[in-house]
């Protein structure tokens, strides 16, 4: 990892998606102990899985995880807590308005 170069790394993992009316959730797991930090991105290939409601399922695959550089690292740290501020100006009740 340079101070301005990203660099790509091929990682097995396992996607879980749950489609059920517990849970509505998309996972993955590095099954190498792949570990991805801030500012670093992750793209699952190959094609679309759909769970039909009620269902978990679960597909192994390949991942690429292509790693931050330092400045860009440094960057998400600084900028990511007011992202997530965004975030907690909206709240979700049960509540109705009238």
């Amino acid at each position: 990892m340079g101070l301005f170069t990203r660099t790509k790394e091929t990682a097995p993992c396992t996607v879980t998606i749950s489609h059920r009316f517990e849970e509505l959730s998309a996972h993955v797991k590095f099954n190498n102990g792949a570990v991805v930090n801030p500012g670093d991105t992750v793209q699952v290939h190959g094609p679309e899985i759909m769970a039909p409601y009620g269902e978990l399922v679960e597909e192994n695959r390949t991942a690429t995880i292509t790693r931050a550089s330092t400045i860009e690292q440094i960057w998400t740290r600084l900028t990511g807590d007011f992202e997530f501020m965004e975030l907690c100006e909206f709240s979700f009740s049960e509540e109705v308005l009238s």
